[in-house]
């Protein structure tokens, strides 16, 4: 029987598919640091109204509030920016695949620090699912193509170091996560959309502290208009608001390195977004990826 868990780590994909693709855009125009602290604040404010409303707040403690703070500052504040430093050197397609390489990294952390175990079926599906995605995106692309989505901005070294910095941050913050969400407060369980709120806040606070700072790097290259703030505010939404709220539900029952297997499909997910865009189907060799991948996922989910 397929876990709903698992579920909710494809609709985290899904969400984070779709938000890489409207990413570019807004990214460009503000820089990294400014689009990221835009789409934080909006996304802060939304989940707040959200947690108000239903009184979920009280499903926090100070202990769970601290823990997701943390998990917040290195998966959003450092991972986010850092990811969208890629995306903007690099273009969606390369800034994915580095980024799925957090599965890898949490199925790592969740094996040596809290000793989760995965049987034959699932390393198997599992090494299928992180080996296609790669493929995917690696064999994704024709050689002439020349679309400005797929040219550097920027040097290449430091556009690959910001990817796997952004992988590296998702894993250890979702391994961060992992307690505070199963955990229960007065006998409620913390509350997914609370503890995302709580998450984006701090890192979108940091954020504001280095624009405070003066550094030039938070300075937005343009001017916000109203089309780059709806998108950026879409963005968010799907992305953050939805996509977020998805992994720290699933991560309640699910242990770290399944979800993050299951949700680094994203890059998978992109290639038909980007068929659509861009008008031209992939690579032959992108679909070997996805069916790869397409049959590990079906490994996991058939456990």
């Amino acid at each position: 029987m397929i876990a709903f868990y698992d579920l909710l780590a494809l609709g985290a994909a899904a969400c984070w598919a779709t938000s890489s693709l409207m990413a570019f855009t807004p990214v460009r125009h503000l820089g990294p640091f400014a689009f990221t602290r835009w789409r934080m604040a909006l996304v802060a404010v939304m989940l707040w109204v959200v947690v108000l409303a239903t009184g979920s707040w009280r499903t926090l403690s100070l202990d769970v509030s601290g823990t997701l703070a943390i998990s917040g500052l290195i998966g959003i504040f450092i991972g986010d920016t850092a990811l969208f430093g890629a995306t903007n050197r690099l273009g969606p397609r390369r800034s994915s695949v580095l980024f799925a390489t957090h599965a890898a990294f949490s199925a790592f952390l969740g094996f040596v620090v809290l000793g989760e175990r995965m049987a034959l079926q699932v390393a198997l599906g599992g090494a299928l699912t992180v080996a296609g995605v790669m493929s995917a995106i690696v064999l994704g692309r024709h050689k002439e193509e020349q679309h400005a989505w797929e040219t550097d901005h920027g040097s290449l070294k430091v556009g690959v170091a910001l990817g796997l910095t952004a992988a590296l941050s998702q894993a250890v913050s979702t391994l961060i996560a992992k307690p505070a969400m199963s955990a229960t407060v007065d006998g409620m369980a913390v509350d997914p959309i609370a503890a995302s709120a709580v998450r984006v806040s701090v890192a979108c606070a940091a954020h504001l502290l280095v624009l405070w700072s003066g550094a030039s790097v938070a300075r937005a290259h343009q001017p916000m208009t109203s089309r780059i703030l709806g998108i950026t505010a879409l963005n968010g939404v799907i992305g953050m608001g939805i996509g977020m709220t998805f992994i720290m539900m699933a991560l309640r029952r699910g242990d770290v390195g399944m979800v993050a297997i299951l949700s680094s499909v994203a890059p998978v997910l992109v290639l038909p977004l980007l068929w659509w865009r861009l008008g031209r189907a992939p690579a032959p060799g992108a679909w070997v990826g996805a069916a790869l991948t397409v049959v590990g996922t079906g490994l996991i989910l058939l456990r």
